[in-house]
């Protein structure tokens, strides 16, 4: 298991469900940039994702499986694999110069690898606030039930 508060910069080995979408994804904040959004996508999909820069990331295979989609203002692209509909990563809208990765696509990773994850208000969105600040809403903690 990786220190999943560390901040030092990564590239890590990633890939849908069934493998058909492989990627590198350089992380240049580590593994503590994880969060998870209460935006109405977010919220929905459940996912944890970490910090990806958008210059480092390399699709390996599966260009075409890869599908995108876009709603409200169109800035957010959300990528999936349309085999098994693994969501893998995003373009966000808060800064079209970072990405989010899936942190369940990562070789040898697991949500639940991290003890507490931020929430960020995605309801008041950054990109919608005059001072483009970013919210917290609260923390998503994980205990497992056998004390490890």
């Amino acid at each position: 298991m990786s220190d999943t508060k560390s901040a030092e910069a990564m590239t890590l080995n990633g890939a849908c469900h069934c493998g058909a979408v492989r990627f590198t994804a350089e992380l240049p904040h580590g593994l503590a940039s994880a969060r998870r959004c209460t935006c109405s996508i977010c919220r929905m999909r459940g996912a944890v994702s970490v910090t990806g820069s958008v210059t480092g990331f390399r699709l390996l295979s599966g260009a075409d499986r890869l599908a995108t989609y876009r709603f409200n203002t169109g800035v957010a692209e959300h990528h999936f694999c349309t085999t098994c509909g693994i969501y893998t990563h995003h373009k966000r809208r808060s800064n079209p110069n970072e990405l989010g990765v899936n942190v369940a696509c990562f070789e040898g990773l697991s949500p639940f690898d991290f003890a507490e994850v931020t929430v960020n208000d995605g309801l008041r969105h950054p990109s919608d606030d005059p001072e483009h600040r970013t919210r917290v809403a609260g923390v998503l903690k994980f205990e497992p039930a056998d004390g490890s």
